[in-house]
């Protein structure tokens, strides 16, 4: 597996920044190292999302993988990538961005729900898909899918807390991903950097516990 996703599975957490306003970003991004959340996920569709890729790789690159998230074509991904992106993960099945990101070798967290098109993801070159939206589903769907499909590696995206976090990773989901349930947008937005890293611990702390690690 991709170094890059050996780090978001042996961590487990995956912060999604979605619609930040760009001047909090890099103490925003701080506060999540500081809180020990494992990879951070700005999403495309958001003001300044690649100028803020790049400056989050400047600023705490070195910390923990800096990803771009909703990528949902090629143009997208190299875009990303160029930016310093160093992981991808789209909502759906994105079969030119899985191609962009392997001819670059930077992994891509590729979208999906059935079991089909998991197989079809991992087939394309995908070690880790993004089994999306996951509260929707339920945790024992990962512990099925994992039976006849245990060379695939998933992490839980959507509607993901502290609570059922816990049962996704019993589950098998190697990581989880979340935004305001991990993330307390209200704090950073008034630069309460404190409550952002109490709020985000939760998670972590969680996930580490079910991973049977201690933090």
């Amino acid at each position: 597996m991709h170094a890059v996703l050996e780090h978001v599975t042996e961590n487990g957490v995956v912060a999604i920044l979605r619609g930040v306003d760009p001047s909090i970003l890099v103490p925003l991004g701080q506060a999540l190292v500081d809180a020990g959340v494992g990879a951070i996920e700005i999403t495309l569709n958001s003001e300044g999302a690649l100028q803020g890729i790049t400056a989050l790789k400047e600023a705490i690159g070195k910390k923990l993988p800096i990803g771009a998230g909703t990528v949902m074509t090629g143009e997208d991904a190299h875009a990303a990538i160029k930016a310093g992106a160093t992981f991808v993960l789209t909502p759906h099945l994105a079969q030119e961005t899985l191609a962009v990101c392997c001819q670059a070798k930077i992994p891509a967290v590729i979208g999906v729900m059935t079991p089909s098109e998991a197989v079809r993801a991992y087939e394309l070159g995908c070690e880790m898909v993004k089994i999306f939206p996951a509260a929707s589903i339920g945790a024992n769907y990962f512990r099925e899918l994992r039976g006849p499909l245990p060379q695939i590696a998933t992490m839980a995206v959507g509607g993901v807390n502290k609570d059922n976090a816990v049962e996704f990773i019993k589950a098998g989901a190697r990581a989880v991903g979340a935004g305001g349930q991990l993330v307390d947008f209200a704090a950073a937005a008034r630069g309460d950097w404190e409550a952002v890293k109490r709020k985000a611990n939760e998670i972590v702390v969680a996930v580490y516990a079910a991973k049977n690690k201690s933090y």
